[in-house]
């Protein structure tokens, strides 16, 4: 038996935290995207899945970039296991360098991500625009305009670093799954209908 929460568990914890369904509906968009690259990358299923789920706990308070260490603060407050903990505090981008720490004003710390887990539910994030599934190219070019060359560049070479490992262009499951995918289990009501689709 996992020790990781499962999708319904996951999203109880969202709607407890004060998450909006807007955060819900991009969580289940993230899970759906890391869910489709770990049918051909190994790694922890039940923890990925968590991860996935979770990565935006923090937005429940605030929407900034600080919403990751909030996030990993509500998370150790729940008790969750320390490997989700990490994802949601290492989820933003393709990771912050320790410039990036200093510029933003984050709590000194480790930010990148070096799991497996970890990476999928970062780049899934970056393959998520809101609730739409966009190519990788969508958030390095947002970086690229806000200045961000570093964080442009860790998010291609992290496309490319999973790319191999899938044996294939993870972009292809942009267009496999289509803009707005059909969300199963405990997703399924989250799932946009055709004239609400942003």
């Amino acid at each position: 038996m996992s020790t990781y929460p499962n999708d319904s568990e996951c999203i109880r914890l969202l709607t407890e935290a004060g998450c909006k369904r807007r955060v819900i509906v991009h969580c289940c968009t993230v899970w759906t995207m890391a869910e489709a690259i770990a049918k051909r990358v190994k790694c922890d299923i039940d923890l990925l899945r968590a991860g996935a789920f979770l990565h935006d706990i923090g937005r429940s308070m605030d929407h900034s970039i600080m919403h990751a260490v909030i996030g990993a603060s509500i998370a150790k407050d729940l008790d969750l296991p320390m490997e989700v903990v990490e994802i949601i505090r290492r989820h933003v981008g393709a990771g912050l360098d320790e410039q990036d720490v200093r510029e933003m004003g984050l709590p000194a710390g480790d930010y990148i991500p070096r799991t497996i887990e970890q990476k999928i539910v970062c780049h899934a994030d970056n393959l998520v625009s809101d609730n739409k599934l966009v190519p990788h190219t969508y958030s390095v070019d947002r970086l690229m305009r806000k200045g961000s060359v570093r964080g442009a560049k860790r998010i291609a070479d992290l496309h490319v670093e999973l790319s191999k490992l899938y044996g294939d262009d993870i972009d292809a499951l942009v267009l496999a799954l289509g803009p707005y995918p059909d969300m199963k289990g405990a997703c399924a009501p989250f799932t946009v209908p055709p004239e609400a689709r942003l």
